[in-house]
């Protein structure tokens, strides 16, 4: 258990945001749960929304950190993005995209937190786009834009619906799209000049 106040406070704000939620969870549960006092928790952070800023920053470095490294382990291609959320989904404390969760709760997208959470969805379409552009997809930027709706339409799919499943069914449709992409278009050759006759 961390033994730094902000570390303990980070800590339970990240479990019980993402478990019940941001506006359910007041400062006062957050003092109960990180055993962190008043005063040591105004200097750390000037606000509850300043540490939910601070908690979903963290959440998106390790949340692309781990995808990379999931991804990684199954050989890199664009389409084991989908194995790997079908391993999150199916785990006992899914609870969804923490950012997604916010920007529903939080919907100024003008705060903070909401622009926090909406900028790690950016960066997860970015490394979606050099995904396919590694493996060579044309247009990977028009291919990472549809695999993020498709990633995060199984994400709420999958709350939902309590099961990997939906991450297996957009896999699916993400192989599809790959399929029907156009071809990467050969180098082009110069023409070679005409031989006179000798």
């Amino acid at each position: 258990m961390p033994t730094k106040a902000r570390e303990r406070l980070v800590e339970a704000a990240e479990k019980l945001f993402y478990a019940e939620g941001i506006r359910a969870v007041g400062v006062e549960r957050l003092l109960a749960e990180s055993g962190v006092g008043r005063a040591s928790f105004y200097r750390h952070f000037e606000s509850k929304d300043d540490l939910v800023v601070t908690m979903l920053r963290g959440y998106d470095e390790r949340w692309r950190s781990w995808l990379a490294q999931a991804v990684a382990d199954r050989g890199g291609s664009p389409l084991a993005v989908f194995d790997a959320l079908a391993e999150s989904f199916a785990t006992e404390d899914f609870r969804g995209c923490a950012s997604i969760n916010a920007m529903v709760e939080i919907t100024d997208a003008t705060s903070p937190a909401h622009r926090v959470a909406a900028e790690h969805k950016r960066s997860v379409t970015a490394y979606l786009e050099e995904l396919l552009a590694s493996a060579g997809h044309p247009e990977p930027a028009a291919l990472a834009e549809r695999f993020i709706l498709l990633l995060d339409g199984a994400t709420v799919t999958a709350l939902r619906e309590r099961s990997a499943e939906p991450a297996r069914r957009a896999k699916e449709m993400a192989a599809m799209l790959l399929a029907s992409a156009p071809a990467a278009e050969a180098p082009a050759t110069r023409p070679q000049p005409a031989r006179g006759k000798r």
